[in-house]
């Protein structure tokens, strides 16, 4: 599955750490309150099986409305669950790990945070996306990285390979980061620290009319 690009600019939804309980609800109703291109499924702390299982009712409600699903970190779980692709930290494995164990298909995003050099790279070995940031202060992952939007600006002027911002951006102060030229905004806290059907709504606002 390729990440969908309708839009300007589209929503790529990260899930917070718990994605047990209602959170498979809540996913319903952020996935039916507008236009998701992919959600992430990111856990820490917990061993494969365990993760396996909190995926199966995520993956069948985004392949059910066509939203990609991307395992954060581990190339090893994205494999088990046949996901549609990985998202790589620096740390993470390579791009050539992830393609030989993926397939060609698969979609392979890496973290580059405020790096223009990283990026480059990243493009080089193959990657399907690029993401930059953290943007803003973020509960959801620390990070001393702090770019500015116009790394988007200067990424859009000389590669057509999409970016993915990343990092504390919520409906309010999205607009930048749209305006810059990000394909995607990736969102967590945003979305799942308050109602979430009223947040991907008023993204889904500003996306169209940007």
């Amino acid at each position: 599955m390729t990440l969908p690009r309708e839009l300007p600019c589209q929503l790529y939804l990260i899930s917070p750490l718990e994605t047990g309980g209602d959170f498979p609800a809540r996913l319903e109703r952020a996935l039916d309150a507008g236009p998701v291109a992919a959600f992430q499924f990111r856990v820490k702390g917990i061993d494969q099986h365990e993760a396996a299982r909190l995926a199966e009712p995520l993956q069948e409600i985004c392949a059910a409305r066509d939203v990609a699903f991307i395992v954060n970190d581990s190339i090893a779980l994205a494999k088990r669950l046949s996901a549609d692709g990985v998202h790589l930290g620096q740390g993470d494995g390579t791009v050539a790990d992830a393609r030989e164990a993926l397939g060609k298909q698969a979609q392979i995003g890496v973290t580059c945070k405020d790096s223009r050099h990283l990026a480059m790279e990243a493009g080089e070995a193959g990657a399907d996306y690029v993401a930059f940031g953290s943007f803003f202060a973020s509960d959801t992952k620390k990070s001393d990285a702090r770019p500015e939007p116009q790394i988007l600006a200067w990424w859009q002027s000389l590669f057509e390979l999409p970016c993915v911002a990343i990092g504390g951006i919520t409906p309010e102060n999205c607009k930048p980061l749209v305006e810059a030229g990000a394909d995607f905004l990736a969102v967590s806290g945003g979305v799942w620290n308050t109602d979430e059907k009223r947040a991907v709504a008023a993204f889904a606002d500003i996306f169209a009319s940007s």
